[in-house]
């Protein structure tokens, strides 16, 4: 297929990668156009704007930081919806806020266009090997179409209707989840730490009894190793996620008290400096709260 793929971070540029080695004609934009030049390498087009990564493509995806970008690359002059044909599909993979999604999904449609959302889960080694998992919302047409796209960089694919905007109000759910068992484990290893047992020893219980999940078992792992500089999942990330479950959480008149106590203590850590440490690190906030110290 032809594709086109705005925004390459360090997920897009993976998931880029992959379409492209799976023998799909591809363009590329990302608004730093260095970051293009690997896929430029391996025989990506480089675009000049999203509309010019979007024209004449049967599927172009997004895959941004946050809702402005995600905003300015669709509707703004030169945006995607400038390029984007009547028979082609936008696809959304980013984590955005329910408004934004809903206005994606109605703007779309207002000029007769096909949008889709295909949010992802998992962190780029994941991506880079093909294997996120995929929440795919849209008209059935659109995501038949689609499917073997995403194929390229997921090892599953869960669908969840025709309203695209639920795919993002899915994937905003479960990254809480991912950030309240963070939470949940720091807590768990400082008691066991101040009571004078290893985090080690807690995590290989956990994870060799029933705590099996991904989430714990790599979350786990950097948490007992302090492992928290590497790239990854930012501080800030966090807290931008958390805001907008807690904004969905307004928007749909659903209460979400865990979700505050997670929102607040990304913003101790961001207070402290922390803000482009992994989110994991909200061990260390536990810790400190125990009184332990290194």
């Amino acid at each position: 297929m032809k594709i086109g793929f705005v925004g390459l971070g360090a997920m897009g540029e993976a998931m880029a990668m992959c379409l492209l080695k799976a023998g799909h004609e591809l363009a590329v934009y990302n608004r730093s156009p260095q970051k293009a030049d690997r896929l430029v390498e391996e025989g990506a087009q480089r675009a000049d704007s999203p509309s010019e990564a979007a024209r004449g493509r049967d599927i172009v995806f997004s895959m941004l930081l946050d809702d402005d970008a995600v905003a300015s690359s669709t509707f703004d002059e030169n945006g995607i919806m400038d390029g984007l044909s009547k028979d082609a599909v936008h696809v959304g993979c980013s984590t955005i806020s329910h408004a934004l999604a809903i206005r994606l999904r109605d703007e779309h449609a207002a000029r007769g266009q096909t949008y889709a959302s295909a949010t992802v889960l998992g962190r780029p080694p994941a991506a880079q090997a093909g294997e996120l998992f995929v929440i795919l919302a849209g008209a059935a047409a659109a995501r038949e179409k689609v499917r073997p796209a995403l194929d390229a960089f997921s090892q599953r694919i869960f669908e969840v209707g025709s309203d695209p905007a639920h795919a993002n109000i899915v994937k905003l759910s479960l990254n809480f989840m991912i950030f309240s068992t963070i939470q949940q484990m720091a807590e768990v290893f400082s008691i066991n730490e101040k009571a004078g047992i290893e985090p080690k020893a807690i995590f290989e219980i956990l994870t060799n009894s029933f705590y099996t999940a991904p989430v714990h078992r790599n979350y786990g792992k950097i948490m007992v190793e302090k492992d928290y500089d590497k790239p990854g999942a930012p501080m800030s990330l966090g807290l931008k996620d958390a805001e907008l479950f807690l904004a969905a959480g307004g928007d749909l008149r659903v209460p979400l008290p865990t979700a505050s106590l997670i929102r607040d203590r990304f913003l101790t850590a961001l207070a402290a400096g922390d803000d482009r440490r992994d989110f994991s690190a909200l061990f260390e906030y536990a810790r400190r709260d125990a009184g332990l110290t290194d």
